[in-house]
């Protein structure tokens, strides 16, 4: 339930994960979804607390990045820099990584440290020649942080990047609609469609580049 609700009403998946970990506290699956569930509804200093459990039950890392969000989220900037500094990028995926140093920009961004905001998006990751799933945000987030410096002029170019990638990956603008097929009559216990499907957001742009995707890399 709390996996089915995420997205619908957070605060609501939170109690019913907060309901599987009193039932089973020591799992580390469950303190995992009562820390996302938590982060989802906004409650960071619990989720915060919930990540850390996690990550001491199992060792896994890959939360990392919402670890350092929750820092900055209760207005801990430094800490959650500091957290950042001391990770094992080694123990991260390329996605995790991503994630983390769209956070660690962000900080950056929010001290009005904008040189050092576009720093921490340089990572191996930001390659324009390939496309994977995180490439869009990333590109997305480099070119407002080059913007937010003063290099607008270079900021046009990542922005038709980001779009190229979301072409080539079928994803925001270029992502397949989702179809809710309901059968029989209507009634007022079927869900309507805009309570299940986001609305979509797209951004209009010139595309001067099509990145290779991940797939066509490997083949």
């Amino acid at each position: 339930m709390a996996g089915r609700l995420l997205q619908v009403d957070p605060q609501l998946a939170f109690e019913h994960a907060l309901a599987a970990s009193r039932r089973g506290g020591r799992i580390g699956c469950v303190r995992e979804a009562v820390a996302l569930t938590a982060y989802a509804a906004g409650d960071y200093a619990e989720a915060l607390r919930e990540f850390r459990t996690y990550r001491r039950i199992t060792g896994d890392q890959q939360h990392l990045a919402a670890i350092v969000d929750c820092e900055r989220a209760l207005g801990r900037p430094e800490k959650a820099l500091e957290s950042a500094s001391e990770a094992d990028l080694t123990q991260l995926s390329a996605a995790g990584r991503v994630d983390l140093a769209l956070v660690v920009s962000g900080i950056h961004d929010d001290l009005g440290n904008y040189a050092a905001a576009v720093s921490a998006l340089e990572i191996p990751e930001l390659n324009p020649k390939k496309a994977f799933s995180y490439s869009p945000s990333l590109f997305s987030s480099y070119a407002d942080a080059l913007e937010a410096s003063g290099r607008g002029d270079e900021s046009g170019r990542w922005r038709r990047l980001a779009l190229a990638a979301e072409e080539a990956l079928g994803q925001g603008f270029f992502a397949e609609p989702e179809i809710v097929d309901f059968d029989g009559e209507p009634n007022r216990d079927h869900p309507r469609a805009r309570d299940i499907i986001p609305p979509a957001r797209g951004r209009g742009a010139d595309r001067d580049a099509k990145p290779e995707t991940q797939e066509s890399q490997e083949n």
